[in-house]
């Protein structure tokens, strides 16, 4: 079994015609009678928690109904070619940031993670015959689950690090008490619980994310691992991880690729400026690495 997983972002979804999340900035700001804010240079969470502040002050709404409306337009997203292709690669854990099922190709009806989480994503699992999706910012199935303000992403990091670092107090029988990092080094009670658990055990390859500093969740795991590997010299870690970017975004963002290479994260270029073009290159580049069955990409 090839031990290979995919972290795949919102970019695949801009191939197909929809809603962008500047439309739907614009649409959550008209809707709610707050158009006059600025979206500026402002972090997308902390414009989210202005949005709502805002919202709350004008409309009296509460944030279940704020999240569910954009749960109900974000499911409009449409399916492209790239989903497709994403599935025919037949890999057995598919982690993703975005909240909609197109990456499934069904919607799910329901989460089989361990834990029956309302609002955080540590084992939040949709399973899809042989393959497990990990909607690690929520799903559209649960609006209270969509990961956007700081506040929902202090509270998911919290989470996260109790996992790894600390050790989990959840009623749960089933779900490991021990923290991750001490169960590795142990090498006991390694079976997979949670998404987190790939990050350290398998291969993750990085496409269609632009990994914004904002995203504090993923940038403390991808810090906190590679502290271990090179500060605590956790042999134990063994796994390697890849970001594919093009050459145009490469020479745009090289003090972001700098620290992702700090963090022991393997930078892939595609020199490819068609954007369908380039995910099916970089798609091809990740079957041919491990040999996997699947159509071929062209």
């Amino acid at each position: 079994m090839n031990k290979v997983a995919l972290l795949v972002g919102n970019d695949i979804n801009n191939i197909s015609p929809g809603i962008s999340w500047s439309d739907l900035l614009h649409k959550i700001k008209e809707k709610y009678k707050v158009s006059s804010l600025e979206n500026g240079q402002k972090p997308f969470p902390m414009l989210y928690e202005e949005i709502f502040l805002n919202a709350i002050r004008e409309k009296h709404i509460n944030e279940r109904e704020l999240k569910t409306y954009i749960s109900d337009c974000v499911s409009q997203i449409n399916q492209n070619e790239i989903h497709q292709l994403i599935r025919d690669l037949s890999i057995e854990n598919i982690i993703t940031t975005n909240y909609e099922f197109s990456l499934e190709g069904e919607i799910a009806t329901a989460n089989t993670g361990l834990i029956r989480e309302t609002t955080y994503s540590v084992f939040r699992k949709h399973q899809i015959g042989n393959t497990s999706y990990w909607h690690i910012h929520g799903d559209c199935l649960n609006p209270s689950s969509i990961n956007l303000g700081y506040e929902h992403y202090c509270g998911q990091l919290q989470k996260m690090r109790d996992y790894v670092v600390n050790g989990t107090n959840y009623n749960s029988q089933t779900v490991y008490k021990a923290a991750l990092i001490k169960r590795l080094s142990r090498k006991k009670d390694t079976k997979l619980q949670s998404w987190i658990d790939l990050f350290f055990t398998q291969d993750i390859h990085i496409l269609g994310l632009s990994l914004d500093f904002v995203e504090i969740d993923l940038w403390w795991l991808l810090t906190y691992r590679a502290r271990n590997k090179y500060y605590r010299r956790s042999a134990f870690i063994e796994n390697q991880l890849f970001y594919y970017t093009t050459k145009k975004w490469y020479a745009l963002s090289k003090d972001k690729m700098q620290l992702l290479q700090a963090n022991d994260v393997e930078i892939v270029v595609i020199d490819e400026t068609n954007k369908t073009k380039y995910y099916k290159k970089v798609l091809a580049g990740i079957k041919n690495r491990y040999k996997l069955p699947s159509k071929i990409l062209s």
